[in-house]
């Protein structure tokens, strides 16, 4: 859930340990938890359970999981109330970072947040430090593996699409933030599946590293963020987002 980057190299980063995928499922859970909340069970009526829905699926999160979580949240009398917060600041040789955060305890991920920028040469800044490097757009990937790729291309016009790129059997559907539903059900409809659906910061400059240590020490600060319980997701303007 680190991006955003060139999709061969998600791929391979999608090669998750069974821990790895458990914190996720945890992690979409928690999201799904709290849009159900917010917005009641039935994602017919609730489009942000039914983005976190997409999103689970994506991640290969098992339907009798999802459903699981929904009927819980739906009858939970837990005190718990998380919060969304976002987190803005700048990693090793600068490069941007925004992380986006669900908490039940907003000083314990503060403290975390700020130690994990610390750790690798970051540096916690103030809300609106870096987000103005980045811009919110909705983000379907589709696998071009038995696809017609300029039937895709029409489709998505049609659903409504403001952009879009291919590179490596990979193909990117870019949408305003507030039609990426819209786009994906209409996609959907014409019989498409999706590697990943979701609202994407995306930076307007990326920054690429060359030494071996600052890779390194990029590498473990995502880690070291995507470990964390709290955190949902870790946007960045790291060219070079995977070592390969």
């Amino acid at each position: 859930m680190s991006g955003h980057s060139k999709w061969k190299n998600i791929l391979h980063k999608k090669e998750k340990t069974d821990s790895q995928r458990a914190k996720i499922f945890t992690k979409i859970g928690i999201e799904i938890t709290v849009a159900v909340r917010e917005g009641g069970a039935d994602p017919f009526t609730n489009s942000k359970l039914k983005d976190a829905i997409a999103k689970a699926k994506a991640n290969n999160v098992p339907n009798d999981n999802i459903e699981r979580v929904i009927k819980k949240a739906a009858g939970d009398n837990d005190s718990a109330t998380y919060e969304e917060i976002t987190y803005e600041g700048y990693g090793p040789c600068g490069v941007a970072f925004i992380v986006e955060t669900l908490t039940d305890n907003r000083n314990r991920t503060a403290a975390e947040m700020r130690h994990c920028f610390d750790k690798y040469g970051g540096n916690l800044g103030q809300n609106g430090s870096v987000s103005w490097l980045f811009s919110k757009k909705g983000v379907i990937v589709v696998d071009l593996n038995g696809v017609n790729e300029d039937k895709l291309t029409e489709d998505a016009i049609d659903a409504g699409a403001v952009d879009f790129s291919s590179e490596d059997g990979i193909f990117e559907i870019f949408t305003d933030s507030t039609e990426l539903t819209q786009v994906r059900e209409q996609l959907e409809k014409k019989g498409y599946s999706f590697l990943s659906s979701q609202n994407e910061m995306l930076p307007s400059t990326y920054i690429a590293l060359s030494n071996e240590d600052d890779i390194k020490n990029m590498n473990k600060i995502i880690e070291l963020f995507e470990e964390n319980d709290d955190v949902q997701n870790v946007w960045h303007n790291w060219e070079e987002a995977i070592e390969t």
